[in-house]
């Protein structure tokens, strides 16, 4: 198998990716749901940290830095910075947000390395589901550096629209002028689920019909 199909059994594996009835933080109601707060191990980020670093290698983009949005962003670019290290060679600086700014010691909101004018960095989210949290990246950015923010990374595209026509990636893209790379797609989800790819079957026909129904609902 491909890493995709490994890392979509990794969510499985981990309680990351269930099926049923759910209901989204925008009151959609969905037959899927993505928790990344579920990966607890110590194997489970570290092959996280992978996917995450064979999609930045495969994508291409140019970046100085990466930058874990608080809070769940944050163990995800540290085990993809420490991946790309161990596995490719490269050694990127990484840094994330406190919620609350320091006010003492050496103060200020950023841990880690410290962006400066002129550096280009790489988002690494979970899940995007409006863009809110890179939004606030963006402007949090602007009161530290002139920073240019390249790339975005994210776990899974659910491919659902924002709040236009366009799914909230693509209008991220757009809007912001980043690139955007999921390590896999909801239909990839869907194929390798209904037994695309392997040969095994992990939802039935019935869910794989909601499933679709879904995305001709809600998708982009």
């Amino acid at each position: 198998m491909g890493y995709k199909e490994n890392f979509i059994e990794l969510m499985l594996n981990a309680g990351v990716l269930t099926f049923g009835d759910f209901t989204t933080k925008s009151g959609r109601k969905t037959p899927y749901f993505i928790n990344t707060g579920n990966y607890q191990t110590g194997e489970q980020i570290s092959a996280l940290g992978d996917y995450y670093a064979e999609c930045i290698v495969a994508s291409g983009a140019r970046f100085d830095m990466l930058f874990g949005p608080a809070y769940k962003g944050i163990p995800l670019a540290v085990a993809a910075a420490s991946s790309l290290h161990r596995n490719y060679g490269r050694n990127v600086p990484y840094s994330f947000n406190r919620k609350e700014p320091k006010d003492h010691g050496e103060g200020g909101s950023i841990v880690g390395y410290k962006p400066k004018d002129g550096d280009k960095a790489a988002i690494i989210e979970d899940v995007v589901t409006a863009g809110t949290a890179v939004r606030e990246t963006i402007a949090l950015f602007k009161t530290i550096a002139r920073v240019d923010i390249t790339a975005l990374y994210v776990s899974v595209d659910r491919m659902e629209r924002g709040s236009g026509s366009l799914s909230a990636l693509r209008e991220l893209e757009q809007s912001c002028g980043i690139s955007v790379h999921p390590i896999v797609t909801v239909r990839e989800i869907i194929h390798y689920v209904s037994g695309g790819g392997n040969g095994n079957k992990i939802i039935d026909d019935r869910h794989v019909k909601r499933m679709e129904e879904y995305l001709a609902q809600y998708g982009a």
